[in-house]
């Protein structure tokens, strides 16, 4: 056989274990658990980080202040330096709309080894967990003029007036992080609390549903999500007692105790793809994980352009390969042969005359077009688009080469005018 044959060959037999091998990583039925209510709803407090989001925020902060969730809670909105307003317009929301307690804090500039959403999730768990001490709706409340001042359901006087409030003690029995680009539909809360109390999980992440509207992020997105399953197969991180652990940090419903005993957010606060990092945390201490697609909860945050997706892969893909240039020259090397090789095979066979080239080359891409099947159907796209995988997969070279020669320059992990240099300490595996 030619070489390009054998390579052909070889790209066959990886998909041959990747559809069988790999934790069936390619399906899209790893929803919430089985779930039923808890006998008594536990308190939870949602964080959000928000840097510059005043444009997203009245999409998905409403549907936060319209959860029906039937136990205490309270929302923490954490302003990490921004400049466009985003505090303002949280408060204006939660005056316009009322719901649960709204709270409005600004952390200042992260310390030095801390990325900029780790340390806003920092302040926003800490300002959670001391209500505990007698201040907000876990406790007391605290005297008769800190009750007065934050107005008549708890809510703390920068966050507006009305909503209900929560009753407790102890401080949130559990902690929902998520971003400000994502939307809940309103049972979000109540039906992750009852698949984290019915199944005695530590933590519970969804993958929002990422927007899918314009030509560009058809051709991307729904390969992210694919790309990252692929990675840390879904079945894998829901197994009793698995090594593989990750979490979308969009949506992550954790055990306020299991944080505790994970030290998060401090352990991981270098972390640049902190929603893994933080999955790891609660793993290694003991927790319990689980980690699915979401039917309920979508990202709302455009990316109009092939150049706002590709910042956004762009930013976090060489820190995917711990800063290792060895890891990048396999990654290339192993996506090559496993996206790429198959056209270029099929493209030999057809015009080349290598048949055997052609007939390798046809098998691999159809059994790499069959995988990626049931993740266009969750994005409700087109089938067809499974044969333009390939073309995304050399879009998601590009991006990690990309991302590479970003960090060497000094500018790698960037977001939102901020730059992280690489961790001092490697991450543990």
């Amino acid at each position: 056989m030619s070489t390009i044959a054998w390579i052909a060959l070889a790209s066959l037999l990886s998909w041959l274990w990747l559809l069988l091998g790999q934790g069936f990583f390619w399906r899209t039925d790893q929803r919430l658990p089985r779930r039923s209510a808890p006998a008594r709803w536990p308190s939870v407090a949602v964080v959000v980080p928000a840097r510059d989001e005043a444009e997203v925020l009245p999409l998905s902060l409403p549907s936060l202040l319209a959860q029906d969730y039937p136990g205490p809670m309270e929302i923490i909105l954490v302003d990490d330096g921004s400049e466009d307003g985003t505090g303002d317009v949280a408060r204006a929301l939660a005056v316009r709309y009322g719901g649960p307690p709204l709270t409005v804090v600004s952390p200042g500039a992260p310390e030095p080894g801390w990325t900029g959403k780790l340390w806003a999730l920092r302040h926003g768990i800490g300002l959670a967990r001391a209500r505990g001490a007698g201040a907000g709706p876990w406790g007391d409340g605290g005297s008769e003029a800190e009750k007065r001042r934050r107005g008549d359901g708890g809510r703390d006087g920068e966050g507006g007036e009305g909503g209900k409030g929560g009753a407790g003690a102890g401080g949130p029995e559990y902690l929902l992080l998520t971003d400000a680009d994502i939307a809940h539909e309103p049972d979000s809360l109540r039906e992750l609390v009852a698949a984290a109390t019915a199944n005695g999980l530590d933590l519970v992440s969804q993958m929002a549903r990422l927007r899918v509207v314009t030509g560009w992020e058809r051709v991307v997105v729904p390969a992210f999500v694919y790309f990252f399953a692929q990675l840390y197969p879904f079945r894998r991180v829901n197994r009793a007692g698995a090594r593989t652990a990750a979490a979308a940090g969009g949506c992550v419903l954790l055990r306020t105790e299991a944080a505790g005993r994970a030290r998060v957010p401090e352990a991981i606060r270098q972390a640049v793809i902190d929603d893994v990092s933080l999955a790891r945390a609660v793993q290694r201490a003991g927790g319990r994980i689980w980690l699915g697609l979401a039917d309920r909860v979508d990202s709302i945050r455009p990316y109009p352009r092939l150049a706002d997706l590709w910042r956004m892969v762009s930013r976090s893909a060489y820190a995917q390969l711990w800063h290792n240039p060895l890891l990048l020259v396999g990654t290339v090397a192993g996506l090559a042969v496993v996206y790429l090789a198959p056209p270029a095979a099929l493209y030999a066979g057809l015009f080349a005359g290598d048949v055997a080239a052609g007939a390798l080359g046809a098998a691999a891409w159809a059994v790499m077009a069959g995988t990626y099947v049931p993740m266009l159907r969750y994005y409700r796209q087109s089938l067809w688009q499974a044969f333009v995988l390939p073309f995304t997969a050399s879009l998601y070279l590009c991006m990690t080469v990309d991302s590479a020669v970003r960090h060497h320059r000094g500018r790698g992990a960037a977001w939102k005018g901020r730059t992280y240099p690489r961790p001092r300490v490697a991450p543990e595996r």
